[in-house]
């Protein structure tokens, strides 16, 4: 059963966030705030843009959590609030997912721990209607992380919701708004925002010791297949097909599209958001910036000869306002090239090592001797998530967070899909080519 359509409805500009507070955020972050990913069509959601009351847990009362999506990610976020759940008096009550298999192997993972069964859904409408869930971890495959998340926002849940947070700009923003209309916490799953050095990186160059930072350099490689899953024992009989496909084209049953669906551009714009979602919004931690004010990209299928819809080498390059450059490519067929470093007048700061040093510099207060920048104290990603379930504190990877990498990846996408430079404003919240 494919999902309503919805209607649409424009919201109004939303002017960024200051340099220095967003810095702030970034900075002070700690302290303030595999498989098939699977997905189920909606069954039971509304066209309006009503909003339901959210379900505030009280201070002893256990925080029920639903899971979209049982594929390997949703099972590692299920084992991270598995392992969290005493601490934090949370318990799974529900999982959703459209093939048979990831739903029962789940569920029964999730008996086992809490002692009672879940109640299983291939519909993530079903799922979201439940009056006692408080919150839900959506970790779908890519086109439904937004529109799941829409949906989430709008029936009073909070959310955690894998990266990429979004392929659409539209979406973003209305998940955004909805957000914080009705002040729902939203963790988005840039695990980055939770790590102590990352944190310390931040630190470290809003200090200046760089001198003037003109380039940041990025590139994540590997060489071999690690996207081909096995795909024999997927079913049509086991999977809930019209769920799966929920707002795609309908097509016939492919077990292709569901366990490689990484290779296909009706489900994910490719290396931009499957992987370059990370390090942007890295960036953005460290650098203390918003959104890029351009970007192009160029790619090509070089390599790995199959179906696959999407390229196997990548490289973006983005214009940032504050004045510098971003560079970031992949390759599925060399794993050589692995780096990621900032580069400024007086020295580099090498983020694969966490080395601080001279190299590159120059002039009399060029860093002088290399150092390794101390961690701060970092946290779990999910920890803070269940934590500001009951404080109402905005997150480490807050939605707003979200919305940043998304425009850049669907920046770098577009670029790379129309062969033309994009261009992005704030004030507006558009992307246009330009």
């Amino acid at each position: 059963m494919s999902a309503t359509r919805k209607t649409k409805r424009d919201f109004p500009a939303r002017a960024s966030m200051p340099r220095r507070e967003f810095l702030k955020q970034s900075v002070a972050a700690a302290g303030v705030i595999g498989g098939t990913l699977t997905v189920g069509a909606c069954s039971r959601v509304g066209t309006a843009m009503s909003v339901a009351p959210a379900r505030v847990p009280g201070a002893n009362e256990r925080i029920s959590i639903g899971i979209i999506g049982a594929g390997g990610r949703g099972q590692a976020l299920m084992g991270e609030i598995n392992q969290l759940a005493k601490d934090h008096n949370v318990e799974i009550t529900a999982v959703c997912d459209v093939w048979k298999v990831n739903l029962n192997h789940t569920a029964a993972a999730v008996e086992k721990h809490y002692g009672k069964a879940p109640r299983k859904f291939t519909r993530f409408g079903d799922l979201l209607a439940l009056d006692d869930i408080h919150a839900v971890v959506i970790a779908t495959p890519d086109f439904a992380h937004t529109p799941i998340l829409i949906e989430a926002l709008k029936a009073g849940k909070d959310a955690y919701v894998e990266k990429p947070m979004s392929l659409q700009i539209a979406n973003a923003n209305k998940a955004l708004d909805l957000a914080r209309a009705a002040k729902r916490v939203v963790q988005v799953g840039t695990q980055r925002r939770s790590d102590g050095l990352h944190m310390a990186a931040a630190k470290t160059i809003a200090t200046g010791v760089l001198g003037q930072i003109s380039r940041v350099s990025a590139s994540v490689d590997f060489n071999h297949p690690r996207w081909a899953r096995n795909y024999a024992d997927c079913k049509e009989a086991d999977v809930d097909w019209d769920a799966y496909l929920f707002n795609r084209p309908k097509r016939p049953f492919d077990p292709k599209l569901l366990r490689r669906w990484h290779l296909y551009k009706t489900c994910t714009n490719g290396l931009s958001g499957l992987w370059m979602s990370h390090y942007v919004d890295a960036l953005h931690m460290i650098m203390g910036v918003q959104y890029p004010a351009s970007a192009v990209a160029h790619g090509g299928t070089y390599v790995w000869k199959e179906d696959r819809e999407h390229c196997d080498v990548f490289h973006a390059l983005f214009d940032y306002p504050e004045g510098f450059l971003f560079d970031w490519g992949m390759s599925l067929a060399n794993s050589a090239g692995t780096h990621f470093s900032v580069h400024g007048t007086l020295g580099t700061l090498d983020l694969q090592t966490w080395t601080l040093s001279g190299a590159g510099g120059a002039g009399d207060k060029k860093i002088q001797e290399s150092t390794k920048i101390e961690r701060e104290p970092g946290e779990s990603h999910m920890g803070n998530w269940l934590e500001c379930l009951r404080t109402r504190r905005r997150p480490n990877a807050d939605i707003q967070f979200g919305h940043q990498h998304a425009v850049a990846t669907i920046m770098a996408a577009a670029a790379l899909h129309s062969g033309q430079r994009q261009v992005y404003d704030p004030q507006t919240r558009k992307m246009h080519a330009g």
